[in-house]
């Protein structure tokens, strides 16, 4: 039976291993991203290796876009089985006396009211899918509040811890879970500013996980692999950490 997996900011990193893994897992993928050529090489990889899959490009953090596409991604498939809502970003740093609304208002929404704009859109076509569920991306940020200047990012993620645990107590009735990953310090381009310009500190980040290492985006796909699958049919309003130990006090 056909199963259709939409996962936002899909085109690179932790993103585009979700898209890759649930391939595999014998979902048709859709991935969301904003820069249209990429999407197509990301589309090109995926079909290569006998993945179904196909791109939209729109911009989660705008309203109108995200309700427009997912639309159009439900009624041409009739459904939708899994929503990962990865789309996110530091989007920079600034302390909160030097904040300006602007910053703040878009790190917020490129974090939360993506997932927000996201998941209200296709709880229709969730509906109508088979085990369908919601998967959402908070962050260790979320529980720690974040490095210096990321202390905006920390308070965007803890809304999504919340809203996780909200749309989970919302949707049961409909048959629909919702949980969360919240992945650790994982080598990707994410963090591509530091390990360039203070090559030191990346490769101290180890020294506070307790195995030692940084995690890989694959570790985390394969955690969304089972929160989408029916090995995870009794967890809802959950939030799964993915952090080889990371703060542990060692």
């Amino acid at each position: 039976m056909l199963k259709i997996a939409l996962i936002t900011g899909a085109t690179g990193g932790i993103g585009f291993q979700v898209a890759k893994r649930l391939g595999k897992d014998g979902y048709t993928v859709v991935l969301n991203g904003i820069e249209d050529d990429m999407g197509a090489k990301r589309v090109a990889e995926l079909e290569a290796e006998g993945i179904k899959a196909e791109y939209y490009g729109f911009d989660v953090t705008k309203e109108e876009e995200v309700t427009a596409n997912i639309n159009t991604i439900g009624n041409k498939y009739g459904k939708i089985d899994v929503l990962v809502n990865n789309a996110g970003g530091l989007g920079g740093r600034s302390g909160f006396e030097e904040m300006t609304t602007d910053f703040y208002r878009f790190v917020m929404a490129l974090n939360l009211d993506s997932a927000f704009f996201a998941s209200r859109a296709a709880i229709p076509f969730l509906k109508k899918g088979e085990n369908a569920s919601i998967i959402n991306f908070t962050s260790i940020a979320g529980w720690n509040a974040g490095g210096p200047g990321a202390g905006v990012y920390g308070v965007s993620k803890a809304g999504v811890q919340a809203l996780t645990r909200a749309l989970a107590k919302d949707l049961a009735a409909d048959g629909i879970r919702v949980n969360a990953v919240s992945p650790g310090t994982i080598d990707t381009p994410f963090h591509d500013q530091i390990r360039n310009t203070k090559p030191e500190v990346f490769a101290s980040w180890k020294n506070n996980i307790l195995l030692g290492r940084l995690g890989k985006a694959e570790e985390v796909a394969s955690v969304i692999s089972f929160l989408a699958g029916k090995d995870s049919s009794f967890l809802t309003g959950e939030t799964i950490q993915v952090t080889g130990g990371q703060g542990f006090g060692i």
